[in-house]
């Protein structure tokens, strides 16, 4: 039986950002992410410091997503967003940003400069009672100037995603060795796309046949099927009925 994966972090709801243009680019993708075996594909729009979610942005992404949710994407789309951190976040509700159906809140930590923001918000996050979950740190100034930082993060019972790109080298060298890096020693939790376009597609295949090669089939699948998010697919039930 073919894995089914849970993608936590895309952009393929058009939001004004840097991810789909349009609902028919964002149902492409979709449609895309689930030939490649996504069953669940969770829309994260960038909540920048100069992108913030206005209400009446927030109305436009949400109209958008319905027209795709409605429009045979072939796979079950949820909405959340992606938090770039600064301190008017910490000012609003976390609840407002949780990845839909789970008590999880999606934030990078920052491409350029400390990681002191981030940190703060995910303290908010959870004392608000929900639980972050750290983008992509491998591609990061912080952590690439200090890998340390990673463990510091994951020590404080902060989840970790690493992307399937970073994994595949196309980020560079030292993002690739950081991620598997992340994975190998369970210091990074989930594996997710941030597929953002058709030149950046919201595929996982790839990625999860390069864990399974290197990390063994039972390792690998948490990795990709929304366990680390408390989501349960087929299959992770189907695993966890063949080795009882």
């Amino acid at each position: 039986m073919s894995p089914s994966f849970v993608d936590c972090h895309s952009h393929v709801v058009p939001s004004s950002d840097d991810g789909a243009g349009s609902v028919e680019e964002g149902v492409a993708l979709c449609r895309e992410a689930a030939r490649h075996g996504t069953t669940i594909l969770f829309a994260t729009p960038h909540v920048w410091p100069h992108l913030v979610l206005t209400e009446t942005r927030e109305a436009e992404v949400r109209e958008a997503y319905e027209h795709m949710r409605n429009d045979n994407a072939g796979l079950e789309l949820r909405l959340g967003w992606e938090l770039t951190p600064t301190a008017a976040l910490l000012e609003e509700d976390p609840h407002r940003y949780v990845l839909e159906g789970t008590d999880c809140v999606l934030m990078e930590v920052p491409f350029t400069g400390p990681a002191g923001e981030l940190v703060a918000l995910a303290e908010r996050t959870e004392g608000a009672g929900l639980r972050p979950v750290i983008a992509h740190p491998e591609r990061t100034e912080a952590v690439l100037d200090r890998p340390e930082l990673a463990d510091e993060l994951a020590a404080r019972g902060w989840t970790l995603q690493v992307n399937a790109t970073s994994l595949l080298g196309r980020h560079g060298d030292e993002p690739a060795e950081l991620g598997w890096d992340f994975l190998e020693r369970g210091i990074a939790t989930i594996v997710a796309s941030d597929g953002h376009r058709p030149t950046r597609p919201p595929h996982l295949d790839e990625a999860h046949a390069l864990a399974v090669r290197r990390l063994g089939d039972e390792r690998a699948l948490p990795l990709f099927d929304g366990s680390a998010l408390g989501l349960a697919t087929p299959s992770r039930t189907a695993a966890r009925a063949a080795s009882t």
